[in-house]
């Protein structure tokens, strides 16, 4: 009877104290709670202590009577030495989970986070875009170019994917590709002789998953910046993409102002270096170079 009911309140002491959850009531700063509990708990292992054991026989009486004693102390230190285990490793098990909870609660945040981030970057980003094409195709209308039919249909495919791919987080490569191309289209209108573009890819697996318009933000840079109606100059965007290597290069002669561009260019790019940061930590690359009227962007990303 006595090692059944021993059994039963150290069990009944493991569940009662994860039950409790004392790094939740120490966090919580519920003190009393936890005093009022293990008090309980002692007392009763105190009661369990001096549970009445038959008395041991011998020949010699003064010996039962020793022995008893004996045996009663060894009993009672027992009780006291596995009651200090069972709570020791309740409590323990405790603090172990609730940090397990606490390390998944600030990945889920985390994550939380870095999705909101990512819904503003490109709502940054679109709304940006839009604009300026939005500008080319009014100047086309107002001189009533024959072009602006083609311009609109560019336009309309633009919009269309960036409304598509808003809510996702990767997309396939070739759609990103056709994107650039129809940007690219939409600008060459716009532009006369005097921009040369020079737009090259070699993609191993066009299937592969890349971010929704990240590269846009720096193709839109190097015409922004780097296109003329009145100069002579060369726009070159080069994609490679070989054993999961994402490898994307853009360069530009600066035909603005240089302090008018040292302002307005990190804008954007201080978004896709939060962008990068957040999807490829640790795997990814972005270099900007402005050396001698050249502004160079090189970006290196492991995709997998």
């Amino acid at each position: 009877m006595f090692f059944c009911i021993s059994c039963a309140y150290m069990y009944g002491c493991y569940f009662i104290l994860m039950r409790l959850n004392v790094p939740k009531l120490l966090i919580d700063k519920k003190y009393y709670k936890i005093a009022a509990s293990i008090v309980s708990l002692v007392l009763a292992n105190y009661i369990l202590s001096q549970y009445p054991l038959p008395d041991m026989e011998f020949i010699t009486p003064t010996m039962s009577k020793y022995q008893t004693q004996v045996r009663n102390y060894s009993v009672s230190i027992t009780i006291w030495l596995m009651f200090s285990l069972v709570m020791g490793y309740s409590l323990t098990i405790s603090f172990v989970k609730e940090l397990y909870d606490q390390l998944l609660l600030n990945k889920k945040i985390e994550a939380q986070r870095n999705k909101a981030e990512l819904a503003v970057f490109k709502a940054q980003i679109s709304p940006h875009f839009m604009f300026n094409t939005l500008n080319s195709l009014y100047s086309l209308v107002i001189g009533t170019s024959d072009k602006a039919e083609v311009a609109f249909i560019k336009f309309t495919e633009l919009l269309k994917y960036t409304y598509i791919t808003i809510e996702k987080e990767l997309v396939a490569l070739k759609d990103e590709i056709d994107y650039i191309q129809n940007y690219i289209d939409l600008q060459t209108i716009r532009l006369n002789k005097h921009t040369t573009v020079d737009w090259q890819y070699d993609v191993e697996d066009v299937d592969v998953k890349v971010p929704p318009m990240l590269m846009l933000t720096f193709v839109e840079n190097a015409f922004k910046y780097g296109a003329s109606t009145s100069r002579d100059c060369v726009v070159s965007i080069h994609l490679t993409v070989k054993n999961s290597v994402l490898d994307f290069q853009t360069s530009n002669s600066i035909m603005k102002h240089t302090d008018e561009f040292r302002m307005d260019v990190p804008v954007g790019i201080e978004n896709c270096k939060a962008r990068l940061a957040t999807l490829y930590p640790g795997r990814h690359v972005l270099e900007t170079v402005e050396d001698d009227g050249i502004f160079n962007v090189s970006l290196n990303i492991q995709l997998n």
